[in-house]
């Protein structure tokens, strides 16, 4: 499929100050669209200006949530520009598709039409250690129709934002908020999609849990409400003496590019990590016997999120002081120098463009 190509008569002006970039907020010179039908299949494949889209108040997405996306990063190292496993994510983007009933995207294509678009909007990508350009491809349903049933076209969209350091101040512990109350998902939800329901689900734990002085909401099983799950925006990793735990991909739980990347890593050096369910009682044993060392998230914004302390039911976990642990630390400058290309990482991880 060709892509076609539309230039912007007047380019916009860089931001220059990469330390005030925030997250999301500005917006590159272009974007991709393509659309599909039920006759046709994807096609239109187009890069264009960046611009308002034109949808009509009966465009099914905006009814009944028929909408997936992803989330990933170019990183610049002086001339080159890599990304990190794109082919995982336009993947995942396809099981996302699948469980919506979005018809599947060609993953191959997808990594050469970014690849473009990146190379077009390079000058776009913060040139310092810590800022990035985030990539937020995503999947909309448009049929102007009312009634509860599949779209028959869609429109894919991706749009591209320069992000600074998403630690302003250095790699600092957080504090996170186990969810007692609500519910995000459940095993045959839309927990393993990167559906927008999924996050506006969250919203109001979310909401509860800043308001409280908490910057992240720890997810508990929607079922038996003791089993661990995820943060709000990250997988999470338990570091004891003997082992490295996650809670098992069960199928309410995003399986993260970044969750799995650790686990590789991890397990390439020889240690052990195990992949099972974890109750929140095991987490507070733990952490009474002097057993837990370090709590991590993982995730594409964070990279690696050292947890300084867990809070649930009035019972606050102090982890190593409040402080960053040794792994946490060394993943966080491992996989960023392997995204950075200031280091080779495994083989199809840093994809040069």
């Amino acid at each position: 499929m060709n892509i076609k190509f539309e230039e912007r008569e007047e380019l916009k002006e860089k931001i220059k100050d990469v330390n005030n970039l925030g997250f999301g907020q500005y917006f590159t010179d272009y974007m991709f669209l393509m659309n599909y039908d039920e006759d046709t299949g994807w096609h239109d494949a187009r890069i264009v200006p960046y611009d308002n889209i034109s949808l009509p108040p009966s465009a099914m997405c905006l009814h009944y949530g028929q909408t997936i996306f992803e989330g990933l990063k170019a990183y610049r190292n002086g001339d080159k520009v890599f990304l990190f496993r794109p082919d995982e994510n336009f993947k995942r983007m396809n099981r996302s598709n699948d469980r919506l009933c979005i018809p599947p995207i060609d993953e191959e294509f997808m990594v050469e039409a970014l690849k473009k678009l990146i190379d077009l909007e390079r000058d776009w990508i913060p040139d310092s250690k810590e800022a990035s350009l985030y990539i937020r491809p995503f999947v909309i349903a448009i049929d102007p129709k009312l009634g509860v049933h599949p779209s028959g076209s869609y429109l894919l969209m991706i749009i591209l934002s320069p992000s600074g350091p998403y630690y302003k101040d250095g790699l600092a512990p957080i504090k996170i908020y186990v969810e007692d109350k609500y519910v995000r998902t459940v095993k045959g939800g839309l927990g393993t999609a990167k559906a927008g329901g999924n996050y506006a689900a969250s919203l109001k734990s979310q909401v509860e849990a800043e308001e409280k002085g908490f910057s992240q909401v720890l997810w508990i099983d929607g079922v038996n409400r003791k089993y661990i799950e995820e943060v709000g925006s990250m997988n999470i990793f338990f570091v004891t003496e003997d082992e490295i735990m996650t809670p098992e991909l069960s199928g309410s739980i995003l399986p993260g590019i970044t969750r799995k990347s650790i686990i590789e890593l991890l397990k390439s050096e020889g240690k052990k990590v195990v992949e099972r369910r974890i109750s929140i009682e095991e987490i507070l044993t733990l952490h009474k016997e002097g057993k837990l060392l370090e709590i991590f998230g993982t995730g594409t914004a964070a990279v690696i999120s050292p947890v300084g302390e867990l809070f649930y039911e009035g019972t606050e976990i102090i982890v190593n002081n409040g402080e960053i642990g040794e792994i946490s630390n060394y993943l966080y400058n491992e996989l960023t120098d392997i995204q950075w290309g200031r280091k080779k990482g495994p083989e199809g991880w840093q994809v040069e463009v």
